[in-house]
């Protein structure tokens, strides 16, 4: 009755489990298959889950025929060399090995087993018997292969080949395999060594080579284990890992020829540039159209503590600088404010108590929308920042998902010069926005990973317009026509208030490629600038993808169907050419959106041939010629004449009084000298002669003096003009070269 209890309770046992509350490895791998990390478990062990299908057939005869060559047969436990053990335990009083199965192995693995005593030796044996009664031998080989010991924190095959051969266990040699299959008996004595034969394992083989004559020579050779790269793109992977942990495998989207090339670069670069304070950088490169992210290097070194390389530069928030003007002019294209040869105004302003200034601490007058933006001008980037409505540049960068953590109060209109922190892979994710025709998509970084849905912040118009603008650009150390040379690159550059911050980010090909020089504590560099500082190693990295993956150059052409024109402008107004503009080029632009007008700066005037003088119609009393000339507004013209640039203004009517034309805006002239009345002395006339002075308004440059009609000479608006008249009375009228006039009679006795 007692056998027959003890059998029930036997059979009544629960099924052991072989794996369950077991933690394993997760493997990450590029596109390509390649490995980029084995995480570690949370018992600190590298254990890889490899089914036996995946694993080499050479490994699992080597290891059957070395530690159980009767696994097929015995129901675990194998009594002749259990007999064995236990008539030398018997002898000795110690036990010894040699009598284990591979069951009995895995019992002793899985359960955690002391088996140097005999109580552990018994409870081992009926584990392993309680293994074969639930399991089949196919799956008890599976478990015990992916949890025996191969040295170190390495447990299971899968693990053992990635670490030591570098490749999954289904592409293990021969010779590989029959090393590995060694292990098991002497972990901590036959780890393979890294660069190093290890003799202890090389004894191993040749022990059991002169057991096994039947054995292949070519499955004895020196094993060593191959030397392991650093860890391969740390942010990347670690990143992945947070977002994703479950199953053995994880495909990434990286690519692990670009991300090598990417970290040689920023290695390089900041080797070369040490001396100026350049110690850390940070790039991501992503293609465009898929949005998957192909290389990132989060800092220059992940292991160097004094620049805090563990910190990832792509997601961590720093100050944009002027990366972020493009979309000001996207959205003001979009809202129709202007277009890309609009005229604005680079000049000193103030908004309530903001007073923005340039870079370079100068004021270039008025300029074209398309040049503000490629010269990164900072007053008319803001003022157009002001003009926008719904949205506004804070309302856009909030609708891409861009974290602004205080109001649109708070940022007032520094947000286009950096007044906010972004990430690089928010700069990423937005300049796609432009390469990808206005639509905003995640960034992806699992291979397999369902394409989400897109969402339209800009018209396909706005974003073409501005990668245009954008490409006007040149290359660091070259004119746009050195530049032009080149496969084309849409590029901006940043530089954060303080140089803290150097930024480089591009569109080319199907990449986007953003670049950050700087440091993570904030300390300032006069070095951190984003044209010398962040450029230089863009391009080279953009140099070295196209010569690595040549492609043909695409020309930049609009999304089809997109609503624009490319039409003649006028080169100087920058609006559709007057009969009489000198000056054309082509251009594009938005039709029913872009403010578009026929240019009226450009006119023909007729000009007294005598005189240069203006005259309003051909009366036939004077020899004309007709010429053209051009006329700026008061403010546009203060502006050229503050920046030093000429403009061919027209000349002043001949004196006409009582004529309408004669009317302009403006103060006239006030004429100071000579008085109403005065007396001539003799020799006045004869000598100096009398002094013509007037007051003018502010812009003035020339005055024209006249003695009734009759002219007397011309003078600078504020130099003096001698007049040498006889007795009389005169009606004298001074005109400035805006067409407004001053008189006063005057009575020389």
């Amino acid at each position: 009755m007692g056998s027959v209890a003890a059998g029930v309770t036997w059979l009544a046992l629960p099924k052991p489990s072989l794996t369950d509350g077991i933690d394993f490895s997760t493997r990450v791998r590029d596109r390509n298959g390649n490995v980029l990390r084995v995480s570690l478990t949370a018992d600190q062990k590298y254990r890889i889950w490899t089914p036996l299908r995946d694993i080499s057939p050479s490994l699992i005869n080597a290891t059957v025929r070395f530690e159980d060559k009767y696994f097929a047969r015995h129901l675990g436990v194998n009594p002749v060399p259990l007999f064995r053990a236990a008539w030398n335990f018997v002898q000795s009083g110690h036990p010894r090995a040699g009598a284990s199965t591979i069951t009995m192995q895995l019992a002793r693995l899985r359960f955690h087993l002391h088996t140097r005593t005999l109580g552990g030796k018994l409870r081992q044996i009926l584990y392993a018997i309680e293994l074969e009664r639930h399991y089949s031998k196919h799956e008890i080989l599976e478990a015990y292969l992916n949890l025996a010991p191969y040295g170190r924190n390495i447990e299971g095959a899968g693990a053992a080949s990635e670490i030591y051969f570098g490749k999954t266990a289904a592409r293990l040699s021969g010779p590989e395999a029959v090393a590995l299959s060694l292990i098991p008996q002497s972990p901590t004595r036959r780890a393979l060594i890294v660069g190093h034969e290890n003799k202890v394992l090389t004894a191993a083989q040749q022990r059991r080579s002169s057991r096994a004559p039947e054995q292949d020579a070519r499955e004895t050779f020196r094993p060593e284990a191959r030397v392991r790269p650093g860890f391969v793109a740390p942010h990347f992977v670690q990143s992945v890992l947070a977002s994703q942990t479950d199953g053995p495998e994880i495909t990434t989207t990286l690519d692990l020829s670009l991300q090598q090339m990417l970290t040689r670069r920023v290695t390089d670069y900041i080797a070369q540039n040490r001396q100026r304070g350049i110690e850390n950088a940070a790039a991501l490169l992503i293609d465009f159209q898929s949005m998957e992210v192909l290389a990132e290097a989060g800092s220059a070194s992940f292991s160097d503590n004094e620049i805090q390389g563990q910190v990832d530069g792509t997601r961590r928030p720093r100050s944009p600088g002027s990366t972020l003007k493009p979309f000001v002019y996207a959205l003001a294209l979009d809202q129709g404010r202007i277009h890309p040869l609009t005229l604005l105004k680079d000049a000193p302003r103030s908004f309530g108590d903001y007073n923005p200034e340039n870079f370079d601490r100068d004021f270039l007058g008025p300029i074209r929308a398309s040049d503000a933006l490629a010269r990164s001008r900072n007053v008319p980037a803001v003022t157009l920042a002001s003009e926008l409505a719904h949205p506004t540049l804070y309302e856009f960068l909030r609708a891409a998902e861009v974290r602004l953590p205080h109001p649109e109060s708070y940022y007032g209109l520094s947000l286009p010069l950096g007044g906010a922190e972004v990430t690089m892979e928010d700069l990423v994710r937005l300049y796609a926005t432009l390469a990808n025709g206005g639509r905003l998509k995640p960034l992806r970084r699992f291979l397999h990973q369902p394409l989400d849905t897109s969402q339209r912040l800009l018209s396909p118009e706005a974003a073409f317009l501005t990668l245009e603008m954008l490409g006007q650009i040149p290359r660091p150390g070259m004119t746009y026509a050195d530049s032009s040379q080149h496969a084309q690159v849409f590029w901006k550059t940043g530089t954060s208030h303080g140089f803290r911050d150097a930024w480089s980010v591009a569109v080319f090909d199907r990449y986007i490629l953003a670049v950050w020089v700087g440091n993570f504590d904030g300390r300032r560099n006069p070095a951190f600038i984003g044209r010398t500082g962040a450029a230089p190693l863009l391009f080279q990295m953009i140099d070295g993808l196209r010569a690595n993956r040549p492609s043909r150059p695409e020309p930049h052409l609009p999304p089809p169907g997109a609503n624009l024109k490319r039409v003649e402008f006028c080169s100087v107004s920058g609006q559709l050419p007057g009969p009489s503009c000198p000056h054309r080029t082509e251009s594009w632009f938005i039709p029913g959106i872009s403010p578009i007008t026929t240019c009226d700066v450009h006119r023909e005037v007729l000009v007294d041939a005598a005189t240069g003088l203006r005259v309003d119609q051909d009366d036939g009393t004077r020899v004309l010629k007709r010429e053209i000339y051009e006329f700026w507004s008061s403010d546009l013209l203060a502006l050229f004449e503050r920046a030093g640039v000429p403009r061919k203004l027209p000349p002043p009517f001949l004196p006409t009084i009582g004529s309408d034309l004669l009317a302009r805006g403006g103060h006239a002239p006030k004429i100071t000298l000579p008085a109403n009345e005065m007396t001539l002395s003799q020799t006045s006339p004869s000598t100096t002669g009398i002094p013509l002075r007037a007051e003018t308004e502010s812009g003035v440059r020339k005055l024209y003096w006249f003695a009734d009609k009759a002219f007397i000479g011309a003078c600078e608006a504020h130099e003096v003009l001698c007049w040498k008249p006889t007795p009389g009375v005169y009606q004298l009228t001074a005109l400035d070269d805006h067409g407004r006039s001053g008189s006063r009679s005057v009575t020389l006795r």
